[in-house]
């Protein structure tokens, strides 16, 4: 049985308007459906609360260092459950839970360029932290897609996206950093 989407607090205006943005997607019969302009995604930042670090991926057709996530397989409605299987599968971790309570902690509208495969299109992406005993364990999921485990800092630095670095900030709030 799925949870149904729970969205985070909004705290900026772009925020605001992503999440209403979203909640119009959410009437529709398939928000997570590939086929339309918009679709939900969920994606985490994988953390390591002993040492303040994150996990971050490499992600080609981005062309960034960005968290891992990604796209509901058919059948799956709960994000959290989502991003819990993309983050295994794209690190490798088998011990990944929710870090502190599973609850999402960002909602921002992405814009993904086309590919071709596939036209360009937005990510309605919900975020949560997920967090690992085992951060040794990494395995890349391919040898196009690298894996760096950075302090915040590093990993601020290391990504080119905002919103990527104001998912960082929310974590290294958490975190006590």
């Amino acid at each position: 049985m799925s949870r149904p989407v729970i969205l985070p607090e909004p705290r900026t205006a772009t925020e605001t308007a992503d999440i209403e943005r979203v909640r119009g997607l959410l009437g529709g019969p398939d928000p997570w459906g590939r086929g339309t302009p918009l679709h939900l995604t969920a994606s985490a930042l994988i953390v390591h609360p002993p040492t303040l670090r994150v996990l971050l991926r490499w992600h080609a057709r981005q062309q960034a260092w960005l968290q891992v996530g990604g796209h509901a397989d058919p059948g799956e409605s709960d994000p959290l459950r989502i991003a819990l299987r993309e983050g295994a599968e794209e690190t490798g971790l088998a011990d990944l839970k929710p870090w502190p309570d599973g609850s999402p902690v960002h909602l921002v509208i992405v814009p993904v360029p086309a590919a071709p495969h596939d036209a360009a299109h937005e990510h309605a992406d919900l975020r949560f932290l997920l967090a690992t005993d085992t951060p040794d364990m990494i395995r890349p999921e391919n040898p196009d897609a690298p894996l760096r485990w950075l302090a915040l800092d590093e990993a601020r630095k290391l990504t080119t996206e905002a919103n990527t670095r104001e998912t960082i900030d929310r974590a290294a709030t958490l975190l006590g950093a």
